[in-house]
Order: structure tokens, then sequence, then C-alpha cells
């Protein structure tokens, strides 16, 4: 290990007490690899540290913590020019670690530590919303988006994934849909969508497949809608058999454009965004990843 370059590891503030992690920081030290630690405290200092992983001159970003994190890492490399940004390592140090889950990176913090210094750079897909914001795992609309957004930290730190679906039953005075229009390339429909998943990755919400077909290096997004027709009848065969729900629309496009009368809320990877009108779309190949050989989000 001690021949590979050096990385800044990126922590999210509440993955500081980790004794593992610390742990096998302190041995791939010892062998001589040179890893950087910085802690975030507040939203905003994962930017400030890119800059400064630009100066200190080293090759990976590894970002340690949830969904939310490495998007704020992946968003801040964004930002650079081409020939500076670093390539992207990702440690799951979250509640639901959705994103790294179905990228196939090792739960084990050493080994996925390993992966994140060592493993192959490969190209990836980002998405980008009306310019600003970016995601590199999913957008996801509707009722799914209030339930995580209302699930409590101490629910989501003792359960993990599983507390969104029990906040979720708890909360079901929340269960309305959103009129919306969304348009992609060969793509047009319009209605009250009980759930949206606009996907650059596979799953969301702890676990929920919401676009199981979704590559992250084929320039295209995947988008799945779940209709409100019939409400509770739609809800409960989308969550049991969703290949078998008439109230499940599906599409691709490298662009989706939504516009909804009253206003809606999207999650993108654990940061909301509200409005009117959403245009998304993806920069193909804009990032480079380090990820398993064998990573099911790549084609």
């Amino acid at each position: 290990m001690a021949t590979y370059p050096a990385s800044l590891l990126i922590l999210n503030g509440k993955g500081t007490g980790n004794d593992l992690l610390r742990e096998a920081v302190t041995l791939l030290r010892e062998e001589g690899v040179v890893i950087h630690v910085r802690v975030t405290w507040e939203k905003g200092d994962a930017a400030r540290y890119i800059q400064e992983a630009c100066d200190l001159g080293v090759e990976t970003v590894i970002a340690g913590g949830g969904d939310g994190t490495i998007n704020e890492v992946a968003t801040a490399l964004i930002g650079l020019p081409d020939a500076q940004r670093p390539a992207l390592g990702i440690l799951p140090l979250g509640t639901a670690n959705d994103f790294a889950t179905s990228a196939g990176i090792p739960e084990s913090l050493d080994k996925a530590l390993q992966l994140a210094i060592a493993g192959k750079a490969t190209a990836v897909d980002i998405a980008r919303v009306n310019d600003t914001t970016c995601f590199i795992n999913m957008a996801t609309g509707g009722f799914g988006t209030r339930i995580t957004s209302e699930t409590p930290e101490k629910m989501k730190a003792a359960l993990g994934g599983v507390s969104y679906l029990i906040h979720g039953l708890a909360r079901m005075d929340l269960l309305k849909p959103d009129t919306c229009e969304i348009r992609g390339e060969n793509f047009s429909w319009q209605g009250d969508a009980l759930v949206i998943g606009i996907g650059n990755g596979r799953q969301a919400g702890g676990g929920q497949q919401l676009c199981p077909d979704a590559l992250i290096n084929d320039g295209q997004l995947q988008l799945r809608i779940f209709s409100a027709n019939e409400l509770l009848p739609a809800l409960l065969t989308t969550l049991t058999r969703p290949e078998e729900s008439p109230n499940v629309i599906d599409g691709q496009s490298a662009w989706f454009e939504v516009v909804a009368p009253h206003g809606m809320t999207f999650n993108l990877d654990g940061e909301p965004l509200s409005g009117d009108h959403f245009r998304i779309a993806l920069l193909p190949g804009a990032l480079q990843c380090r990820l398993p050989p064998d990573c099911p989000l790549l084609r």
C-alpha cells in the first residue's frame, strides 16, 4: 500500500467516535500510506476541504459518511476544473448507505478504505438539477421524500434503514400525491404521483429499489413513477409486486423535466430541494470513482 498516492478523507462529524475507523486509518499510515483526515461540522465544509485537497495534491478524496456526505463531496468535486479533479472514494458510515450498498462497496471499514485508496478509478455519470445542485445516486419525490425528511435522527441511529418504513406506517396522514408533469427524451406523463424516483443509482430510502435497472456509466437516468390511482390498493401492490402493478410507470432519458403547478420537494441524496420546476440532466463520465471491479452499477 505504501506506493499509493495520498488521499484526503472527509469525515462526517457523526463518525468521529468510530474506533474501528481510527484503527483502520492508523494501520494504513503505519504501512506508509498518506491519509489526511478532515471532519465536517456544517454545510460548506466539504467544498473547503476539497480545495485543500487540491493544494495538497492528493489523487483521491474519500467521502466518509452516508449518502448525503457522498453527494456533498461529489458535488464539490464537480465544481473543480477537469484537470484538477481528484477521484472519489467511498467509505459508508451512514444510516442507509443506499449508494454504497448498491455499488457493492464492502461493509468492512478496512476493506472499504483500501478500495477507496487503491481501487481502480472508473468514470461515472452525475446528475445536475437546474444547473446548480447535483446528485450521484437518486432524486426522490412524493410520499417517500416526506417520510425520509421527517424520520427522527434517533430512530435512524437505532434502527437503520427500516426506520423509514416504520415511521412511514405511522404517518399515513402524509400519503398525498403530487400532481405534476414529467417530460424526457421520448417520454411524457402527467398525473398524480405517489412516489417519483429519478435514478442514476438504484435504491433510496434505506434499501428500496426504486430504479432497479439503473447504471451509473450509461449516460441515462432511470425514472420510476408510482401513480396514485386508487391510492391504497396502488400502494400495496406497488410495495409487494411492483412488476405487476399497473400504477408503475418507467422511463429512461439523459434528462427529465418536472413541472408541478403547486410546487413539490425532491430529495437529492438527502438534500431537499423545493420548487415548481426541475430540470435534471446527466453529466456523462464527469467524475472518476473508485469502485469494486464487479460493481453492479457499471455496464
